[in-house]
């Protein structure tokens, strides 16, 4: 039971930086392609829209999925931390 315990760790030991890199390539992409604040102004507050907006369609679950993915990115380097 304890070499069984032991091999499995030492599995999701080695199989954690790879999953980290591409969750944080899926992250990457996630976030860069959302669409509020397209101008570089959008990037330090700068909004020209002063009006309530709702997100709807592909753009909520960007924003969705980026949510995920960060959460599942923070979890694997928990899990790395934790398996070390």
């Amino acid at each position: 039971m304890l070499v069984s315990s032991l091999r499995l760790m030492a599995l999701i030991h080695a199989l954690l930086p790879g999953v980290q890199v591409v969750l944080s390539i899926l992250l990457i992409g996630a976030i860069l392609l959302q669409q509020r604040g397209a101008g570089l102004g959008g990037a330090f507050g700068d909004s020209t829209e002063s009006t309530y907006y709702k997100r709807r369609g592909a753009e909520l679950f960007m924003f969705r999925a980026s949510i995920a993915l960060a959460i599942l990115f923070a979890l694997t380097a928990l899990a790395a931390i934790l398996t070390a």
